[in-house]
């Protein structure tokens, strides 16, 4: 096993080799809610007012004042109140005011008493259970007051955050602009996605998928298209890559093989780390610096690129743009469903389908055939079995570490 992973680097030293040379892209813009899904905020964001922006009523119920509550006698109903129809008239000594959940508390209120703790009779109220000073009173600011941060720089901005910023009458938010991320697939043997087969060809997925994944990571795409085994094709497209890009990406021509003029290429135009891997699939993988970019190469075989795009490239990304949260999802221990084959020497990425049995505990199963060819395996899955470099093969019931797939590989 030693001189079949000798020179072989592992995942985690390869991460820290990478991320630590980034700096974050600075340039920014302001652009409205509405555009800014997706987009990651330049600076923080904080509130431009308080939340609530009034005491309010937390229940329906009855607005009293505390010296009102100890009589015992029925109190009458002064007034209502409502979200966005304040009481606005003159509060009698011993009654009470009919209110509604949001709405403003009236001046004087002590407390709001849930309408399920009185009785009705008439045109008053009983009220039937103790009453503490400010109970079912939202005070202003109990949530988020003036000047508080509410989102820190580097968060991505979802259906979770711009709400937020809605309620706070945000109309506008300073983003980082877009990475520019130029690919390109290399090889004489790369057809387009709907172009006929001739003999000994195959269909480009690689670039298809890389470009889907950078989409789906807000990334402004320059496809450069396929680029056949030829230097001076190759040298012209590494040069515009750089020329317009933040990042470039290409896929094949990273493994030793007769054809792949990329690696002589690339020691050429720039500073460029080629590492071999301690992991299965992606064993050949290339990181470094051209001129103005930074470039990611990725094996040729179809898995082998979706994972090193996966575990490399997306903390790449991520690291460029400042955020702060983790790239990859927590990993956590389960107990296999299946057999699994794995030879030790390489932490294995294989992929499988996490889900709850009838016991209610969570296992996890293969997908089937684990080749760096078989891109049927992702279409099936919903994580990552992550297999330890010295482990051999796992039987049924073995406890074994998954890794959820992120939005990146979900529908």
């Amino acid at each position: 096993m030693e001189s079949f992973t000798a020179g072989l680097i592992s995942l985690e030293e390869a991460q820290q080799k990478m991320l630590s040379q980034l700096m974050p892209v600075t340039d920014c813009l302001s652009v409205p809610l509405a555009e800014a899904v997706g987009r990651i905020t330049a600076k923080a964001v904080t509130s431009p007012i308080a939340v609530p922006p009034f005491d309010n009523s937390a229940m329906d119920g009855y607005a009293v004042r505390l010296a009102d509550t100890t009589s015992g006698q029925p109190l009458p109903v002064a007034g209502k109140a409502f979200a966005g129809a304040p009481f606005s008239g003159e509060w009698p000594q011993g009654s009470v005011i009919r209110i509604m959940t949001g709405a403003p508390v009236p001046a004087g209120c002590e407390a709001v008493v849930m309408q399920e703790q009185t009785e009705t009779q008439g045109d008053a109220i009983m009220i039937t259970a103790p009453v503490r000073p400010g109970q079912n009173i939202r005070l202003i600011g109990d949530d988020i007051q003036p000047g508080t941060v509410v989102l820190e720089a580097g968060t991505r901005l979802g259906a979770a955050e711009l709400p937020l910023l809605a309620s706070l009458g945000i109309a506008q938010v300073s983003v980082l602009r877009k990475l520019r991320v130029a690919i390109f697939s290399t090889g004489d043997e790369l057809q387009p996605v709907g172009e006929p087969l001739a003999e000994g060809q195959i269909y480009d997925t690689n670039r298809f998928a890389v470009s889907l994944m950078l989409h789906k990571l807000g990334c402004e795409v320059i496809d450069l298209g396929i680029i056949k085994d030829d230097p001076a094709a190759l040298r012209a497209a590494f040069t515009e890559a750089d020329r317009q890009a933040d990042v470039v990406i290409t896929t094949g021509g990273v493994s030793v093989g007769e054809a792949d003029f990329t690696k002589t290429m690339l020691e050429e135009l720039g500073a460029i780390s080629f590492w071999k891997l301690a992991i299965k699939p992606g064993k050949p993988f290339a990181f470094g610096r051209l001129n103005s970019s930074w470039f990611c190469g990725l094996p040729g075989n179809p898995v082998s690129a979706a994972v090193t795009f996966y575990q490399l490239v997306q903390p790449l990304l991520a690291t460029l743009t400042g955020q702060q949260k983790s790239a990859l999802p927590p990993r956590q221990k389960v107990r296999c469903a299946s057999r699994l084959k794995k030879s030790p020497g390489r932490l294995d990425f294989q992929r499988g389908i996490l889900r709850q049995n009838a016991q209610g505990e969570l296992e996890v199963e293969t997908t089937g055939m684990q080749g760096s060819h078989v891109f049927s395996s992702f279409a099936q899955a919903n994580c990552f079995i992550v297999l330890e470099r010295d482990r051999g093969n796992v039987e049924p019931g073995e406890w074994v570490e998954v890794e959820p797939f992120n939005a990146l590989l979900e529908a």
